[in-house]
């Protein structure tokens, strides 16, 4: 299994993050080739750091091939160029982690 982790610091304006984020973005990651899992995760709270943490997204893969895949097909370059446009609403880029 593979994983993308994608951490968000709280917009600076949250409405129309939500709003892009929701209605356009969410759409184009569903539409990658190999998604097994798209979870959204709110932080409710954090510990030990002082990032105001607002948004974990796990995107889940059978395995680092099909990751990779998915990410240099059409439909990943499309996600990963779209985050330019999400960074009008928030202060700083996402976090993009890949894990087991």
């Amino acid at each position: 299994m593979a994983k993308v982790i994608v951490i968000y610091d709280q917009p600076k304006d949250q409405e129309g993050f939500e709003k892009y984020y929701y209605n356009v973005h969410i759409p184009l990651v569903q539409k990658m080739p190999y998604l097994k899992s798209a979870e959204v995760h709110r932080v409710l709270q954090s510990q030990n750091t002082k990032d105001q943490l607002f948004l974990f997204d796990e995107l889940q893969f059978d395995n680092p091939e099909t990751l990779s895949q998915a990410m240099s097909s059409p439909e990943g370059i499309e996600v990963q160029g779209d985050v330019k446009n999400l960074m009008q609403y928030l202060r700083k880029p996402p976090v993009i982690s890949i894990v087991e």
